[in-house]
């Protein structure tokens, strides 16, 4: 039997390139040790060979043992311009601030209809309840927020805006 004792604390990155899974089992054996660190940062370096399959299974058992500064920490040398050594790491960092992007533009959109289904009835001259303000400004559905669009410009009262829609 293996335990934590029996594997090295690889934080060399020319020695977690030659011998990657070694680096892996480091980070699942001393990942929550005051190592941590040091082994996430020679595990980006190890990965930059492997193949797609490797690379994704590896860096989940590595970013699952981390203690949570070690994530911090990693996190924190992204942002910072940290170059990332491996095509690995720079195609999940690039993968990331798509989804980012795309998140904030749906949130955006989101926003930009919540707001107009509210410009709409105050410039007809309804009175919003700010219950009713809270929900639609809650809204994440973007058909949802279609339907009031449409809705609120054949409503007489602005709380007949949710009473039709099953809400």
């Amino acid at each position: 039997m293996l335990g934590p004792e029996g594997v090295p604390v690889v934080t060399d990155a020319e020695q977690a390139k030659a011998a990657p899974e070694v680096v892996v089992l480091s980070a699942m054996a001393h990942g929550q040790s005051e190592a941590a660190e040091g082994i996430g940062v020679a595990f980006l370096a190890a990965i930059a060979g492997l193949d797609e399959e490797r690379r994704t299974l590896y860096w989940d058992l590595v970013l699952s043992s981390m203690n949570e500064a070690a994530r911090r920490t990693l996190e924190a040398m992204m942002k910072s311009g940290y170059e990332f050594q491996s095509e690995f790491a720079r195609s999940y960092v690039a993968k990331g601030v798509e989804k980012g992007r795309e998140e904030g533009r749906q949130l955006g959109l989101l926003e930009a209809k919540a707001q107009a289904v509210l410009a709409f009835l105050e410039a007809r001259g309804l009175a919003v309840p700010v219950e009713l303000r809270q929900r639609v400004l809650a809204s994440t559905d973007i058909d949802e927020l279609d339907r009031w669009v449409r809705r609120a410009a054949v409503v007489s009262d602005a709380r007949e805006l949710l009473a039709t829609t099953g809400s």
